[in-house]
């Protein structure tokens, strides 16, 4: 019996730590990171959220100019970019939440669909939220450069797969720039 309570205790907390990284029913392509704070020696600390009424505001503008950019942009939903200096007081534990959000993406069904890594410590891998072959509801990029920094990207919206290159040349997102559509 205490085995069943322990491993029935076990599961409901493994079940609250995967809540904080996985996509609300209502935006399935939103991943809550947790809260970064910046390192206490003054390291590089970026922190963006644009939301839907801003990127939707945005959008609008664009349409005279751009018209292909304001089509991506009012698709989406939610552009979050977090950029942490690594130290040596911080980087365990931003090398620990790192792994822990790629283990909850691809335990909650995110195909990852770039994995990079080179001898000097850099790691990049990039995730998928798809709805069926029709669109991407999610885009999650990870990079650890070595000892230097750490990046989280969330993308959340109705892209269509032709899309993602257009949403990394305009936030600059190098993996995503490389995915173009089959001819």
């Amino acid at each position: 019996m205490k085995t069943l309570q322990s491993t029935v205790a076990l599961t409901a907390l493994a079940g609250l730590l995967v809540l904080p990284f996985t996509a609300s029913a209502s935006d399935p392509g939103r991943v809550d990171f947790g809260t970064f704070s910046p390192p206490d020696d003054g390291s590089q600390f970026v922190e963006v959220q644009i939301k839907s009424n801003l990127i939707n505001m945005v959008s609008r503008l664009a349409r005279t100019s751009e018209p292909e950019a304001a089509e991506v942009l009012s698709k989406l939903r939610l552009i979050r970019v977090n950029v942490l200096g690594l130290t040596e007081a911080n980087r365990a534990e931003v090398t620990g939440r790192m792994r822990q959000v790629r283990s909850q993406l691809e335990a909650a069904g995110w195909d990852r669909i770039v994995t990079a890594q080179d001898p000097n410590g850099g790691d990049v891998g990039v995730y998928l939220k798809l709805r069926g072959d029709e669109a991407v509801e999610g885009v999650v990029v990870t990079v650890m450069e070595g000892s230097k920094q750490a990046v989280f990207v969330n993308i959340a919206g109705d892209l269509r797969p032709e899309q993602l290159a257009t949403v990394g040349e305009r936030f600059n997102i190098e993996p995503l720039k490389k995915i173009h559509p089959a001819s």
